[in-house]
């Protein structure tokens, strides 16, 4: 390689030493050298920067990179500056493994620019959220999956297209969850129907050997679709009157029952009483009558005597007229109009 020095010096004190030369001259210069060896040499440089870069690669801080040697896996790299054969025998792929991925079902958000997720159309993603509930009603749920690759083999090797099985296997588990329930249930209990289907679709994958686990499920606002909201609308109005008469009905028996009960308990209370009231008078009485018994037992005249009393006593104040006669009195029939005579009289003095 020649280069005419003299000549470029005055050319380069003709346009002032401060300013470099313009960039058509130095084409034409490279242009005009001329290498030994020819187009060989020129080959053989580009191979030797080629093969060159190729040898040594670097692995990001949330990264590993998975090594192939002719598409064998043959280890993996941790983050930092790493050698490996020349582009041809040994391939790297690096994989993040620190980074918590996502993926979007039944609705579309602002794409980010580090992630690759799954946006869909909003045609798409209203055929992906509609499912159908236990009850046989139809709902719009969307939802988000996040995940993380805990074992770049696996997700590389062990399953052709690990995305995609996660894509699938996400609504398949969604559409089981969902179809065991109620649509009131898919609408007001998310969190109970985000951790089972987190469970089952991390079961799932780690039958699939799919190297991902699945960080949390978010349910998004779920819904029924616009054309049978109305609908939707005045059976949630029935039903909460439903519910409404229900609990007044349940207020009301909270109140009647306790006091039939009451009412019940009171009778068989009051029974109880007036049973033993009156088991106690008839121990009382006989109490009493086998001790008159025994007394009259000893002495039956006194005794009978004083029975004889005790019921005049009783019975005497209950007469309205008493008439005490002699016992050798044999005509008593003056002495029964007598009293009848006395009333009378006063009516003959009036007359």
């Amino acid at each position: 390689m020649n280069w005419d020095w003299d000549k470029l010096k005055k050319q380069q004190s003709s346009r002032g030493s401060g300013q470099p030369p313009p960039m058509d001259e130095i084409v034409d210069k490279l242009k005009n050298v001329k290498f030994k060896g020819g187009p060989l040499i020129i080959i053989l440089l580009i191979l030797l920067i080629f093969f060159g870069t190729s040898t040594f690669y670097t692995v990001g801080i949330d990264e590993v990179g998975v090594v192939q040697r002719f598409g064998k896996y043959l280890r993996t790299t941790q983050p930092g500056f790493h050698l490996k054969l020349p582009a041809g025998i040994e391939k790297v792929t690096k994989v993040m493994v620190k980074r918590v991925l996502k993926e979007e079902f039944g609705f579309v958000s602002v794409k980010s620019k580090t992630e690759k997720n799954r946006y869909l159309t909003p045609g798409d993603g209203e055929n992906v959220s509609l499912m159908l509930t236990g009850d046989l009603n139809v709902a719009l749920v969307p939802w988000i999956v996040q995940y993380r690759i805990n074992d770049p083999y696996n997700y590389l090797f062990k399953v052709e297209n690990t995305p995609g099985l996660l894509v699938d296997m996400s609504e398949a588990t969604m559409r089981l969850v969902v179809g065991d329930r109620s649509i009131n249930e898919v609408i007001s209990k998310r969190d109970e129907i985000a951790v089972e289907a987190k469970e089952l679709l991390q079961k799932e994958l780690n039958q699939s050997e799919a190297g991902i686990h699945i960080v949390t499920i978010e349910m998004k606002k779920t819904n029924v679709p616009e054309s049978v909201q109305p609908t939707f609308n005045e059976v949630n109005q029935a039903i909460q009157e439903k519910e409404q008469m229900i609990y007044k009905a349940k207020e009301d028996y909270n109140k009647i029952i306790p006091a039939a009960r009451g009412e019940a308990e009171r009778t068989i209370k009051g029974a109880e009483g007036y049973a033993l009231d009156r088991v106690n008078r008839a121990k009382g009485d006989a109490a009493r009558f086998s001790a008159l018994y025994a007394e009259y037992a000893k002495a039956k005249d006194v005794t009978r005597r004083r029975i004889y009393l005790e019921m005049l006593k009783d019975l005497l104040p209950k007469l309205d007229q008493k008439y005490i006669i002699d016992s050798n009195q044999k005509n008593l029939l003056p002495l029964l109009n007598l009293g009848k005579e006395i009333q009378k009289q006063p009516e003959g003095d009036k007359q």
